[in-house]
């Protein structure tokens, strides 16, 4: 069966959702006046820019959440979009969990016991390479301390295919930062790479001031998005926000997924943040996780959306 071919047989399994966006970035492309205008990316370490990948980015599983008119499929749900990814033919280089893998509890053991649940169903998918950062339901109340125990360190850097790719912490810090020494971290990290190298970034909260009233920003975030700007093409990925959000600061393009638990409302629509209720009509609308392509001559299928399945 040719690639292609197993490409959408993987996009009729797990059902192609939202929307299809182009990241410009990814390849060292930039769009003017609506078209791709191609420039020649650097080769960073573990490959050239353009090589054929693909990797899957989930966020906001919120494992521990219960709340029937939210979602009263809350249990099954991390299950189903485990259960997608093994059962493709067609398997990502690896996968991204961007944060709030568990809901929030002041409780540490109870904090614990739902880390050791959730690496449990992700271990259905033994293989792969997965990778995690945290989100502030995960680290915010201990700095951390149970999420380093469960999955190591909450920040880091790797290269791969062309691409180098950074995990950035902006929840482990309660006050909302990333703090002056990973920072001072991500420049000397960057430091290493040619400046037309594609950079990649995972963190959780938005890197700018999305919506601060709702907690969604991080408050150095413009440190940050400064210390990406010396790149000339950077994507970032987050998700905190519960939806998909696109947006450019300068040459940086930011992109939010769907949360695989439960949507939350565009930001500023309603006078208090809370869940979107469950839509019996429509199971599992909003919700979701996403494939991305850093790929040359498939445009349309940069960043694909990705339903939960239903069955």
């Amino acid at each position: 069966m040719t690639q292609r071919r197993d490409r959408r047989e993987i996009l009729k399994l797990v059902g192609v959702g939202g929307g299809v966006v182009f990241a410009s970035s990814l390849l060292g492309m930039r769009q003017a006046d609506g078209k791709g205008e191609k420039k020649e990316a650097k080769s960073g370490p573990g490959g050239k820019p353009g090589e054929d990948f693909f990797f899957l980015q989930v966020t906001d599983t919120h494992w521990g959440f219960s709340n029937p008119a939210v979602n009263p499929e809350s249990g099954s749900t991390l299950k189903r979009i485990v259960g997608a990814i093994k059962e493709s033919k067609e398997k990502p280089d690896f996968v991204i969990f961007t944060g709030d893998l568990t809901h929030t509890t002041d409780d540490d053991a109870e904090r614990r016991k739902r880390m050791s649940e959730f690496k449990e169903i992700v271990k259905e998918l033994e293989g792969l390479d997965v990778k995690y950062i945290p989100g502030e339901h995960d680290a915010s109340l201990d700095k951390g301390q149970a999420f380093i125990e469960a999955f190591g360190e909450t920040h880091g850097s790797f290269d791969h295919k062309g691409v180098h790719f950074l995990r950035i912490d902006n929840v482990s810090d309660p006050s909302a930062i990333v703090g002056e020494d990973q920072i001072a971290w991500i420049k000397k990290d960057l430091a290493k790479i040619d400046a037309e190298t594609p950079v990649v970034v995972f963190t959780h909260r938005p890197l700018f001031d999305l919506y601060p009233q709702w907690d969604w920003a991080t408050k150095d975030g413009a440190k940050v998005v400064d210390a990406l700007s010396a790149h000339e093409y950077v994507t970032v990925f987050y998700g905190h926000i519960h939806q998909e959000n696109h947006h450019t600061t300068g040459k940086i393009e930011h992109h939010s997924a769907r949360s695989a638990m439960f949507p939350l409302p565009a930001p500023g629509s309603v006078p208090k943040k809370a869940p979107v209720p469950w839509d019996a009509a429509h199971p599992f609308q909003g919700i979701g996780y996403r494939r991305i392509e850093p790929r040359a001559g498939d445009a349309a299928k940069r960043v694909v959306e990705l339903d939960v399945p239903k069955s």
